[in-house]
């Protein structure tokens, strides 16, 4: 396609929500620049699902570097700051080379973190892990996240339903500082870019986005996407692993376990996809009002 956007010599930012065509975009302006692109999305991150996240295909990798996509296994958990470090050592490297660099994902929090800095948060003890599932788990998302709100009230209201993972997050950082992860967050440090950076907002209208995100869950199931998800449940992961959370995962594999029918599950996971990409939406207009919109 041809890009609406001039190559940028530093460091580029795109966001949008998922089948908005902003890995198209990264590609076609890598291409044109000499570019290397940085995943900063949380589910491309893994090895496990390259077809059910829409990691970039091998021709488009083969096109020209890419970094951060497929480097983690299904059992690791990676965090935001652990994306952080990854990402700020490929960026000096992209930087030593002299080329640019197109960071993009729909991660909202990733690109913060590059923009905004990250709260140099403490170790949590495994201990305390554990209790924080061991209570998600007693309690229930609704009584934990009241239990929670009592600690930490802009996390309880800020982490969405069904984010077992930040939910029990900033349950263990107060347990094991005696801090808000929200007072954490106040006190990051500022933003590793400097302000040698450009971004952008992959925006299609919310008809055309719901219509692309159908029809890629419909070619995803063609392209062998319940084979990804039926080999990721045969590992029997904790419950509470990132990567069962990835979009689509949680219906088919209701439907491999035969509880739906694979049209069923195909209707659940296109429904999840458009709510998913509705709160992205929402996300980036709050929290990027003043990056360049494009549609791609």
């Amino acid at each position: 396609m041809t890009s609406p956007v001039q190559p940028h010599p530093k460091i580029l930012l795109i966001g949008g929500a998922t089948a908005s065509g902003k890995s198209t975009l990264a590609l076609d302006l890598a291409r044109a620049c000499g570019g290397e692109i940085v995943n900063a999305d949380s589910m491309q991150i893994y090895a496990d699902l390259s077809i059910l996240t829409a990691r970039p295909s091998g021709k488009d990798a083969a096109s020209g570097p890419h970094h951060l996509f497929g480097v983690a296994d299904g059992a690791e958990n990676w965090s935001v700051g652990r994306w952080l470090r990854a990402a700020r050592a490929v960026l000096a490297g992209i930087a030593v080379r002299g080329r640019s660099a197109i960071v993009v994902g729909g991660t909202g929090l990733y690109l913060r973190a590059l923009t905004h800095g990250l709260a140099d948060v403490p170790g949590i003890p495994a201990e305390v892990r554990a209790e924080a599932e061991a209570r998600f788990e007693a309690l229930g998302e609704l009584a934990f996240r009241a239990e929670l709100a009592k600690a930490d009230p802009a996390a309880a209201a800020r982490i969405a339903g069904g984010d077992r993972q930040r939910l029990t997050r900033a349950f263990e950082v107060h347990a094991a500082t005696g801090k808000a992860l929200s007072q954490w967050q106040e006190a990051a440090a500022t933003s590793p870019l400097g302000e040698s950076w450009r971004g952008i907002i992959v925006e299609p209208s919310r008809e055309e986005l719901y219509r692309r995100c159908d029809a890629r869950l419909a070619t995803m199931v063609e392209a062998g996407a319940l084979n990804e998800v039926a080999t990721l449940m045969a590992r029997a992961l904790p419950p509470s692993s990132p990567i069962l959370k990835a979009l689509g995962v949680a219906p088919f594999a209701a439907h491999l376990r035969g509880e739906l029918t694979l049209a069923q599950a195909l209707t659940q996971a296109q429904t999840d996809t458009r709510r998913y990409a509705k709160r992205q939406l929402t996300w980036f207009r709050n929290q990027t009002p003043d990056w360049e919109r494009v549609i791609a």
